[in-house]
């Protein structure tokens, strides 16, 4: 059973590196084969997604959207950007911090990065990085900052333990906050400037096909006029198998051509004198109506590819341009979908009226506004949420019991409806984390976990405990860079809580290490939501975030092994 265990669990690993498929997917599959197999029985499976840890989780998602809907953003977002870089990133800091500390940080970077994409003094480059950097330290604070920090209480609960409070985060996570956020300031040098806005053209990449019936058939690209084009430039030609380019004036223009070009897209009119030119999907340019996305961490279309994913029917729109970080995505019908993906898309009529678009997408053109409530329903909706957060606080009812009361309020007030609910429900995140649980359970129970466990402490052991110790958050840490925060605490736990067990010490260290760990993701944009996010908007590579994640990494450690040992001794 346990080579078993140990084969499935290399394959889930390789497969997340992969990121072919949705983690929920993975982690569903395991679970079950688990149950299947029997190593697992149905009552423990049950338990699994019934965790009141992973409930929790799953009201403070569905509130979140009614928070997102108040005008506590907006109002974020006009006080933030000033003149001053300094004065801006300070604003920055302070605000995402600690909104991160109680709000979903997924929401707060959707809710402040289109104003940093917008705004008209300081390079996006600058500050998308640090946005999201902010609230994953912002995030460390408290037990609901996170999904990871509710996932690791999961675990811990779920082993027969007391659950953690609010504030067992505090300390830690705020000297984490304030050394990484000094440390941002004092090496923000290093962020790339990516020209993206104001005067310069932001470039896209978009593919049109020449008809049977077009004009332009049997002409060359210097006679049709394809080089004299202001706004937009034709980089190549895919013709059957073949793709040219570089393009020679004297190339003859073929029926069923694919051409490239690359340019602005509020410029695309200018291919609406070419007749027969269309898009993929026979929409002509003239009938384009624009809408810049990003694809969000949930969204239901992640790990398909875009020609089999249905786009078109489900969303009633075409994808016309996609863009990974800086990279452009060429044959975008082979493409598969992934989280953070940026996508110009061509919608119909029916787009804001399909209910599955704001689980999808976070829109980021201008074009129709989300509705928001006013600042006396906002302030409710706000007041009602940290009123709910200081109740459990404060030890007079459970988290999941005072959250549970806040949401059943807004939905007797209509704030929320169950048709919203139904909509927006984090199914992705539920079986990931649901399952993630009952992996956990198999991996203890079958021994992997001991074995694994001595492993390390036949590696870090010779230090002793601290030594462990260290090991499990350095375990955690390169796992959270490589696959996904929520994917490397539920691998790691069981690790750790054999370790602890099999030391005969403290548990809690221990679990930091995970949580903790689990968060530490700055050099890589896969590993945490908001780095990806970030990075399809403002146009990163990987190294921009590896030539300052490093520091943070490293300083974010440093207060992690020799905090967390001084609150909660071994």
């Amino acid at each position: 059973m346990k080579i078993f265990v140990a084969i499935t669990l290399i394959i889930l690993i390789i497969m997340l590196i992969q990121n072919k498929y949705k983690a929920s997917y993975l982690f569903g599959t395991l679970a079950s084969i688990y149950f299947l197999f029997d190593l697992v029985s149905f009552e423990k499976l049950m338990n699994s997604y019934t965790n009141i840890s992973l409930l929790t989780l799953i009201l403070l998602v569905l509130v979140s959207k009614a928070l997102e809907k108040t005008v506590l953003l907006d109002y974020f977002s006009k006080i933030v950007i000033k003149k001053n870089y300094n004065i801006t990133f300070l604003n920055l800091g302070i605000l995402t911090t600690i909104s991160s500390a109680f709000l979903n940080n997924t929401a707060i970077v959707a809710g402040l990065m289109n104003t940093i994409k917008n705004n008209k003094y300081h390079l996006p480059s600058k500050l998308l990085i640090p946005l999201s950097y902010f609230s994953i330290v912002g995030g460390t604070m408290t037990l609901v900052g996170t999904s990871t920090n509710l996932l690791v209480n999961g675990f811990l609960t779920d082993m027969g333990n007391e659950s953690l409070k609010m504030f067992d985060f505090f300390i830690v996570g705020f000297f984490i906050a304030l050394f990484c956020s000094i440390t941002l300031f004092l090496v923000k040098g290093l962020l790339p400037e990516y020209q993206t806005q104001n005067s310069e053209i932001e470039k896209h990449l978009i593919e049109l096909q020449v008809s049977k019936k077009s004009s332009m058939i049997g002409k060359t690209v210097k006679q049709n006029g394809l080089r004299s084009l202001e706004y937009l430039f034709l980089v190549e030609i895919s013709r059957d198998s073949r793709i040219i380019s570089p393009i020679k004036p004297d190339e003859i223009i073929l029926a069923n051509d694919k051409l490239v070009f690359s340019g602005d897209l509020k410029h695309i009119n200018v291919l609406d004198k070419f007749s027969g030119l269309t898009m993929i999907d026979n929409v002509h340019v003239k009938q384009l109506n624009l809408v810049d996305t990003i694809i969000m961490p949930d969204s239901t279309i992640i790990g398909e590819k875009v020609k089999t994913s249905k786009f078109r029917s489900k969303f009633d729109a075409s994808i016309i341009s996609m863009k990974r970080g800086s990279q452009d995505i060429k044959k975008i019908g082979d493409e598969i979908i992934q989280s953070g993906d940026r996508l110009i898309l061509a919608i119909g009529e029916d787009f804001y009226n399909r209910d599955n678009i704001s689980k999808n997408f976070y829109l980021l053109s201008d074009i129709k506004q989300k509705e928001k409530f006013d600042i006396a329903k906002s302030g409710f909706i706000f007041g009602g949420f940290l009123l709910s957060l200081i109740i459990a606080a404060l030890g007079f009812i459970s988290l999941f019991k005072s959250i549970f009361i806040y949401c059943f309020i807004l939905i007797a007030l209509k704030i929320i409806n169950i048709q919203e609910i139904r909509r927006v429900f984090p199914y992705e995140l539920f079986i990931t984390i649901g399952s993630s649980l009952v992996i956990s359970k198999v991996l203890i129970n079958s021994g992997l976990a001991d074995n694994m466990a001595n492993f390390v402490t036949s590696i870090f052991g010779s230090y002793g405990v601290y030594g462990s110790f260290i090991g499990i958050y350095l375990l955690t840490l390169l796992l959270t860079e490589i696959i996904t925060n929520n994917a490397a605490a539920a691998l790691s736990f069981p690790i750790a809580y054999a370790t602890a067990t099999g030391l005969d010490v403290n548990i809690l260290p221990f679990v930091f290490a995970v949580a903790f760990g689990a968060s530490a993701s700055f050099m890589m944009p896969y590993g945490y939501q908001t780095n990806l996010m970030v990075n399809s908007i403002g146009g990163y590579k990987i190294k921009d975030f590896m030539k300052i994640g490093w520091i943070i990494t490293l300083v974010y450690s440093s207060v992690v092994i020799y905090l967390v040992p001084q609150i909660y001794s071994f």
